[in-house]
């Protein structure tokens, strides 16, 4: 599976200006509801924020994963932004996230969203894409990496 089918250059954000969470949330919806496959953005703001109060999406490593199966999603979208300061996203070691991939689904694409997660996941456990992905500055460079999964 090749994530970058799920996100386009213009679903990436090399410059997110977000102080916390809350606003963290709130732009990365903003520039996944640029995609045809989002048909509601409110409803995708509400229902990634009432996941995000179950348990913190900032997994730790500067990494968070905000997500939501919703009503708003005629399928998988991804988007990617990066904050080069950091955003206090209550994440579980307690440090600053500067990467994030938003995640919004179809209520019915339960298998499909739990592979795209375990990708996104094993592909962040890597220090070195971690880096590269702090250092890219080209939205292609970005689509590459996510598909660089061994």
């Amino acid at each position: 599976m090749k994530l970058s089918k799920f996100c386009d250059e213009s679903l990436v954000s090399f410059s997110l200006n977000a102080k916390n969470k809350k606003e963290a949330i709130e732009e990365m919806v903003d520039l996944a509801a640029g995609s045809s496959m989002i048909k509601d953005r409110n409803e995708l703001l509400t229902d990634v924020k009432e996941r995000e109060e179950l348990v913190t999406t900032g997994v730790g490593y500067g990494v968070a994963f905000p997500h939501a199966k919703t009503g708003a999603a005629k399928g998988i979208v991804i988007a990617f932004g990066r904050s080069q300061k950091g955003i206090d996203f209550d994440a579980m070691d307690h440090k600053p996230v500067h990467l994030i991939f938003l995640i919004g689904a179809p209520e019915d694409a339960i298998g499909a969203h739990l592979n795209v997660m375990a990708r996104l996941s094993y592909l962040m456990k890597s220090e070195e894409n971690r880096a590269k992905l702090m250092k890219v500055t080209s939205p292609g460079d970005v689509l590459a990496l996510m598909d660089n999964i061994d």
